[in-house]
Protein backbone atom coordinates (compact mmCIF):
# COMPACT_ATOMS: atom_id res chain seq x y z
CA UNK A 1 0.00 0.00 0.00
CA UNK A 2 1.44 3.70 -1.24
CA UNK A 3 2.16 5.74 2.19
CA UNK A 4 0.96 9.01 1.71
CA UNK A 5 1.51 11.69 3.96
CA UNK A 6 -0.10 15.44 4.27
CA UNK A 7 1.90 18.44 5.28
CA UNK A 8 0.11 21.47 6.07
CA UNK A 9 1.92 24.49 6.89
CA UNK A 10 2.02 28.01 6.07
CA UNK A 11 3.64 30.34 4.25
CA UNK A 12 6.53 31.36 6.25
CA UNK A 13 10.05 29.69 6.44
CA UNK A 14 9.03 29.33 10.32
CA UNK A 15 6.62 26.49 9.53
CA UNK A 16 7.84 25.61 6.14
CA UNK A 17 11.51 24.59 7.10
CA UNK A 18 10.44 22.19 9.54
CA UNK A 19 7.83 20.93 7.30
CA UNK A 20 10.26 20.28 5.18
CA UNK A 21 12.58 18.28 6.86
CA UNK A 22 9.85 16.19 7.85
CA UNK A 23 9.16 15.39 4.67
CA UNK A 24 12.87 14.57 3.72
CA UNK A 25 12.88 12.17 5.98
CA UNK A 26 9.60 10.33 5.21
CA UNK A 27 10.67 10.39 1.83
CA UNK A 28 13.70 8.17 2.86
CA UNK A 29 11.12 6.06 4.53
CA UNK A 30 9.15 5.25 1.58
CA UNK A 31 6.82 7.76 2.05
CA UNK A 32 5.08 10.11 -0.72
CA UNK A 33 4.39 14.04 0.29
CA UNK A 34 1.31 15.99 -0.17
CA UNK A 35 2.15 19.39 1.28
CA UNK A 36 -1.08 21.68 1.88
CA UNK A 37 -1.14 25.45 2.60
CA UNK A 38 -3.58 28.28 1.94
CA UNK A 39 -4.33 29.49 -1.93
CA UNK A 40 -0.71 31.05 -2.44
CA UNK A 41 0.89 27.72 -2.05
CA UNK A 42 2.16 28.40 -5.80
CA UNK A 43 4.12 31.11 -4.69
CA UNK A 44 5.70 28.83 -1.81
CA UNK A 45 9.43 27.05 -2.14
CA UNK A 46 10.13 25.19 -5.16
CA UNK A 47 12.54 23.19 -3.08
CA UNK A 48 9.56 21.64 -0.93
CA UNK A 49 9.82 17.86 -2.18
CA UNK A 50 6.01 17.45 -2.35
CA UNK A 51 4.72 15.42 -5.21
CA UNK A 52 1.54 17.58 -5.21
CA UNK A 53 0.90 20.91 -3.97
CA UNK A 54 -2.31 22.10 -2.61
CA UNK A 55 -4.30 25.15 -1.83
CA UNK A 56 -6.88 25.39 0.17
CA UNK A 57 -8.99 28.34 1.41
CA UNK A 58 -8.27 30.05 4.74
CA UNK A 59 -7.65 33.07 6.57
CA UNK A 60 -7.23 35.13 9.49
CA UNK A 61 -8.83 37.56 11.77
CA UNK A 62 -7.35 39.94 14.35
CA UNK A 63 -8.78 39.43 18.26
CA UNK A 64 -11.06 41.82 19.24
CA UNK A 65 -12.78 41.79 15.25
CA UNK A 66 -16.21 39.61 15.08
CA UNK A 67 -16.73 40.16 11.60
CA UNK A 68 -13.00 39.19 10.47
CA UNK A 69 -13.45 36.28 12.43
CA UNK A 70 -16.89 34.74 10.88
CA UNK A 71 -14.84 35.71 7.66
CA UNK A 72 -11.99 33.71 8.38
CA UNK A 73 -14.21 30.72 10.07
CA UNK A 74 -16.35 30.66 6.74
CA UNK A 75 -12.88 30.43 4.94
CA UNK A 76 -11.82 27.79 7.09
CA UNK A 77 -14.70 25.73 6.62
CA UNK A 78 -14.54 26.40 2.60
CA UNK A 79 -11.03 25.15 2.84
CA UNK A 80 -11.96 22.01 4.81
CA UNK A 81 -14.19 21.08 2.78
CA UNK A 82 -11.71 21.18 -0.07
CA UNK A 83 -9.39 19.02 1.86
CA UNK A 84 -11.84 16.61 2.24
CA UNK A 85 -12.59 15.82 -1.18
CA UNK A 86 -8.66 15.55 -1.62
CA UNK A 87 -9.00 12.95 0.66
CA UNK A 88 -11.28 11.19 -0.87
CA UNK A 89 -8.85 11.25 -3.62
CA UNK A 90 -5.67 10.01 -2.21
CA UNK A 91 -6.44 8.55 0.96
CA UNK A 92 -3.62 9.52 3.42
CA UNK A 93 -2.80 7.97 6.05
CA UNK A 94 -1.38 11.00 8.35
CA UNK A 95 -2.52 14.74 7.75
CA UNK A 96 0.36 16.97 10.08
CA UNK A 97 0.13 20.83 10.76
CA UNK A 98 2.63 22.79 11.27
CA UNK A 99 0.71 25.75 12.89
CA UNK A 100 -0.40 28.92 11.50
CA UNK A 101 -3.76 29.67 10.00
CA UNK A 102 -2.82 28.12 6.75
CA UNK A 103 -2.96 24.91 8.27
CA UNK A 104 -5.95 24.65 10.08
CA UNK A 105 -8.45 23.37 6.88
CA UNK A 106 -6.24 20.43 6.08
CA UNK A 107 -6.56 19.38 9.92
CA UNK A 108 -10.00 20.15 10.56
CA UNK A 109 -11.00 18.21 7.01
CA UNK A 110 -8.77 15.72 8.29
CA UNK A 111 -10.30 15.54 11.76
CA UNK A 112 -13.85 15.30 10.61
CA UNK A 113 -12.63 12.66 8.48
CA UNK A 114 -11.23 10.63 11.95
CA UNK A 115 -7.65 10.43 10.04
CA UNK A 116 -4.86 10.35 11.98
CA UNK A 117 -3.21 13.54 12.68
CA UNK A 118 -0.57 14.77 14.55
CA UNK A 119 0.61 18.74 15.59
CA UNK A 120 4.22 20.00 15.61
CA UNK A 121 4.41 23.73 17.48
CA UNK A 122 7.57 25.15 17.07
CA UNK A 123 7.61 27.47 19.57
CA UNK A 124 7.79 27.37 23.76
CA UNK A 125 4.02 29.40 23.17
CA UNK A 126 1.59 27.14 21.60
CA UNK A 127 0.27 28.96 18.56
CA UNK A 128 -3.76 30.26 17.99
CA UNK A 129 -4.67 27.74 15.08
CA UNK A 130 -2.77 24.88 16.78
CA UNK A 131 -4.46 25.74 20.71
CA UNK A 132 -7.79 25.61 19.10
CA UNK A 133 -7.14 21.99 17.06
CA UNK A 134 -4.63 20.22 19.41
CA UNK A 135 -7.25 19.09 21.58
CA UNK A 136 -9.26 17.13 18.67
CA UNK A 137 -6.06 15.80 16.67
CA UNK A 138 -4.72 12.09 17.82
CA UNK A 139 -0.89 13.53 18.48
CA UNK A 140 0.96 16.65 19.62
CA UNK A 141 4.63 17.10 19.53
CA UNK A 142 6.62 20.57 20.18
CA UNK A 143 10.28 21.54 20.02
CA UNK A 144 10.71 23.01 23.58
CA UNK A 145 9.86 21.20 26.90
CA UNK A 146 8.04 24.48 27.80
CA UNK A 147 4.55 24.36 25.94
CA UNK A 148 2.74 27.96 27.09
CA UNK A 149 -0.82 28.86 26.69
CA UNK A 150 -1.53 25.23 25.37
CA UNK A 151 -4.76 23.36 27.24
CA UNK A 152 -3.59 21.49 30.47
CA UNK A 153 -4.52 18.28 28.92
CA UNK A 154 -2.44 18.72 25.67
CA UNK A 155 0.45 20.42 27.58
CA UNK A 156 0.36 16.95 29.86
CA UNK A 157 0.18 14.64 26.30
CA UNK A 158 2.69 16.53 24.13
CA UNK A 159 5.71 14.52 23.12
CA UNK A 160 9.31 16.46 23.21
CA UNK A 161 11.00 15.97 19.90
CA UNK A 162 12.60 18.99 19.29
CA UNK A 163 12.57 21.55 15.44
CA UNK A 164 13.24 19.68 12.55
CA UNK A 165 16.25 21.52 11.03
CA UNK A 166 17.30 20.93 7.32
CA UNK A 167 20.03 18.93 6.54
CA UNK A 168 22.92 21.19 6.28
CA UNK A 169 22.68 22.91 9.62
CA UNK A 170 21.96 19.64 11.26
CA UNK A 171 25.50 18.68 10.07
CA UNK A 172 26.85 21.19 12.14
CA UNK A 173 25.94 19.22 15.16
CA UNK A 174 29.39 17.04 15.27
CA UNK A 175 31.28 20.22 14.68
CA UNK A 176 32.99 21.44 17.71
CA UNK A 177 33.37 24.91 19.07
CA UNK A 178 36.15 26.42 18.39
CA UNK A 179 36.22 29.87 20.88
CA UNK A 180 38.43 32.97 19.14
CA UNK A 181 42.15 32.81 19.57
CA UNK A 182 43.73 35.48 21.49
CA UNK A 183 44.82 38.27 18.99
CA UNK A 184 43.09 36.20 16.43
CA UNK A 185 40.13 36.78 14.01
CA UNK A 186 36.50 36.62 15.53
CA UNK A 187 33.74 35.63 13.60
CA UNK A 188 29.92 37.25 14.18
CA UNK A 189 27.07 36.61 12.15
CA UNK A 190 23.88 38.67 12.03
CA UNK A 191 20.20 36.59 10.86
CA UNK A 192 17.27 38.09 11.23
CA UNK A 193 17.13 40.40 7.98
CA UNK A 194 13.75 40.24 6.84
CA UNK A 195 12.03 40.55 10.80
CA UNK A 196 15.12 42.43 11.83
CA UNK A 197 13.95 45.48 10.29
CA UNK A 198 16.04 48.58 10.61
CA UNK A 199 16.50 47.51 14.52
CA UNK A 200 19.27 45.14 13.76
CA UNK A 201 20.03 46.05 10.13
CA UNK A 202 21.13 49.53 11.61
CA UNK A 203 21.29 49.54 15.07
CA UNK A 204 23.80 46.38 14.93
CA UNK A 205 26.22 47.96 13.05
CA UNK A 206 26.26 51.39 15.20
CA UNK A 207 26.74 49.40 17.72
CA UNK A 208 29.87 47.19 16.73
CA UNK A 209 31.04 50.48 15.26
CA UNK A 210 31.55 51.46 18.94
CA UNK A 211 33.96 48.91 19.63
CA UNK A 212 37.65 50.26 20.79
CA UNK A 213 39.71 50.01 17.99
CA UNK A 214 41.75 47.16 19.23
CA UNK A 215 38.51 44.69 18.92
CA UNK A 216 37.15 45.98 15.94
CA UNK A 217 39.97 45.12 14.00
CA UNK A 218 39.63 41.34 14.49
CA UNK A 219 36.28 41.16 13.43
CA UNK A 220 35.06 39.59 10.37
CA UNK A 221 30.59 40.39 10.15
CA UNK A 222 29.04 38.83 7.89
CA UNK A 223 25.44 40.74 8.17
CA UNK A 224 21.85 39.83 6.46
CA UNK A 225 20.09 43.01 6.53
CA UNK A 226 16.83 44.19 4.37
CA UNK A 227 17.58 46.04 0.90
CA UNK A 228 16.74 49.54 2.00
CA UNK A 229 19.45 49.58 5.19
CA UNK A 230 22.34 47.99 2.86
CA UNK A 231 24.21 51.50 1.92
CA UNK A 232 24.09 52.73 5.31
CA UNK A 233 25.00 49.39 6.90
CA UNK A 234 27.86 48.77 4.49
CA UNK A 235 28.97 52.80 4.98
CA UNK A 236 28.77 51.83 8.85
CA UNK A 237 31.61 49.38 8.79
CA UNK A 238 33.65 50.78 6.25
CA UNK A 239 33.84 54.29 8.48
CA UNK A 240 34.41 51.74 10.78
CA UNK A 241 37.40 49.88 9.00
CA UNK A 242 35.21 46.71 10.15
CA UNK A 243 36.29 43.77 7.41
CA UNK A 244 31.91 43.25 6.71
CA UNK A 245 29.79 41.51 4.20
CA UNK A 246 26.09 42.67 3.86
CA UNK A 247 24.03 41.15 1.84
CA UNK A 248 19.65 40.82 2.03
CA UNK A 249 20.29 36.60 1.87
CA UNK A 250 22.89 34.02 2.24
CA UNK A 251 22.30 30.93 0.28
CA UNK A 252 25.06 29.19 2.32
CA UNK A 253 23.76 30.05 5.35
CA UNK A 254 24.44 27.02 7.33
CA UNK A 255 28.53 27.28 6.52
CA UNK A 256 28.59 30.96 7.92
CA UNK A 257 26.72 29.95 10.89
CA UNK A 258 29.23 26.64 11.42
CA UNK A 259 32.15 29.12 11.49
CA UNK A 260 30.80 32.35 13.30
CA UNK A 261 31.78 32.15 16.86
CA UNK A 262 28.78 34.52 17.92
CA UNK A 263 25.41 35.24 16.80
CA UNK A 264 22.95 37.67 16.69
CA UNK A 265 19.46 37.59 15.34
CA UNK A 266 15.86 37.12 16.24
CA UNK A 267 14.70 34.50 18.61
CA UNK A 268 12.01 32.62 15.90
CA UNK A 269 11.64 28.76 17.30
CA UNK A 270 13.70 27.92 13.72
CA UNK A 271 16.89 30.39 14.66
CA UNK A 272 16.84 29.51 18.53
CA UNK A 273 17.06 25.73 17.79
CA UNK A 274 19.44 26.01 14.44
CA UNK A 275 21.88 28.11 17.02
CA UNK A 276 21.44 24.95 19.49
CA UNK A 277 21.76 22.54 17.31
CA UNK A 278 25.09 24.34 15.67
CA UNK A 279 26.41 25.09 19.21
CA UNK A 280 26.67 28.56 18.92
CA UNK A 281 26.98 31.49 21.85
CA UNK A 282 23.89 34.30 20.79
CA UNK A 283 22.81 37.57 21.60
CA UNK A 284 18.75 37.11 20.37
CA UNK A 285 16.83 40.16 20.03
CA UNK A 286 13.05 39.04 20.31
CA UNK A 287 10.45 40.08 18.22
CA UNK A 288 8.51 42.53 20.33
CA UNK A 289 5.45 42.28 18.15
CA UNK A 290 5.24 38.49 18.44
CA UNK A 291 1.87 37.17 19.49
CA UNK A 292 1.83 36.23 22.88
CA UNK A 293 5.38 36.73 23.36
CA UNK A 294 6.66 33.36 21.48
CA UNK A 295 9.93 35.02 20.81
CA UNK A 296 10.58 36.39 24.10
CA UNK A 297 9.95 32.33 25.66
CA UNK A 298 11.97 30.95 23.00
CA UNK A 299 15.21 33.32 23.80
CA UNK A 300 14.31 32.50 27.84
CA UNK A 301 14.91 28.56 26.62
CA UNK A 302 18.69 29.28 25.67
CA UNK A 303 19.10 32.42 28.29
CA UNK A 304 18.30 30.33 31.31
CA UNK A 305 20.98 27.84 31.01
CA UNK A 306 23.64 30.26 29.93
CA UNK A 307 23.61 29.67 26.39
CA UNK A 308 22.15 32.91 25.43
CA UNK A 309 22.32 36.55 26.38
CA UNK A 310 18.70 38.45 25.68
CA UNK A 311 18.33 42.07 24.59
CA UNK A 312 14.55 43.31 24.37
CA UNK A 313 13.78 45.40 22.09
CA UNK A 314 12.97 48.50 24.38
CA UNK A 315 15.71 48.19 26.12
CA UNK A 316 18.08 47.78 23.04
CA UNK A 317 20.46 50.88 22.41
CA UNK A 318 23.81 50.85 20.72
CA UNK A 319 25.64 51.41 23.78
CA UNK A 320 24.06 48.99 25.57
CA UNK A 321 24.92 46.77 22.71
CA UNK A 322 27.95 47.36 22.28
CA UNK A 323 29.00 46.85 26.09
CA UNK A 324 27.69 43.32 25.73
CA UNK A 325 29.27 42.36 22.98
CA UNK A 326 32.65 43.65 24.24
CA UNK A 327 32.27 41.56 27.38
CA UNK A 328 31.44 38.57 25.35
CA UNK A 329 34.38 39.02 22.73
CA UNK A 330 36.83 39.99 25.45
CA UNK A 331 36.08 36.35 26.74
CA UNK A 332 36.67 33.52 24.73
CA UNK A 333 36.34 30.99 28.15
CA UNK A 334 32.59 32.46 28.38
CA UNK A 335 32.07 31.81 24.79
CA UNK A 336 32.79 28.06 25.15
CA UNK A 337 30.50 27.32 28.16
CA UNK A 338 27.84 29.25 26.24
CA UNK A 339 28.21 27.28 23.60
CA UNK A 340 28.41 24.10 25.01
CA UNK A 341 24.95 24.90 26.90
CA UNK A 342 23.34 25.53 23.75
CA UNK A 343 24.77 22.24 22.58
CA UNK A 344 23.53 20.44 25.54
CA UNK A 345 19.88 21.18 25.00
CA UNK A 346 19.92 20.32 21.35
CA UNK A 347 17.77 17.32 19.35
CA UNK A 348 19.49 17.59 16.68
CA UNK A 349 17.31 14.22 14.91
CA UNK A 350 14.44 16.36 15.44
CA UNK A 351 12.89 15.51 12.06
CA UNK A 352 13.98 11.62 13.06
CA UNK A 353 12.12 11.57 16.06
CA UNK A 354 9.29 13.64 14.63
CA UNK A 355 8.81 11.21 11.62
CA UNK A 356 8.94 8.19 14.16
CA UNK A 357 6.06 9.52 16.13
CA UNK A 358 4.07 10.52 12.52
CA UNK A 359 4.45 6.66 11.49
CA UNK A 360 3.23 5.48 14.98
CA UNK A 361 -0.11 7.54 15.08
CA UNK A 362 -0.58 6.68 11.29
CA UNK A 363 -0.05 3.04 12.43
CA UNK A 364 2.35 2.06 9.76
Amino acid sequence: MRKIAVLAAGGTGGHLFPAQALAEALIQRGWSIVLASDERVAGLSQDFPAERRIGLSSATFKPGDPIGMLRAGGAVLRGAGQARALYREINPQVVVGFGGYPSAPALLGAIFDRRATVIHEQNAVMGRANRFLASRVSRVACAFPTLLKAPSKVAARAVVVGNPVRPAIRALADLPYSPPLVDGPIRILVTGGSQGARLLSELVPEAIAALPDALRQRLIVQQQTRAESMERAQRTYRNAVVDAEVAPFFRDLAGRLGAAHLVIGRSGAGSVCEFAVAGKPSILVPLAIAIDDDQGENAKFLADIGAAEVARENQLTVASLSGALEKLLTNPARLARMAAAARSVAIADAAERLADLVEQTAGV
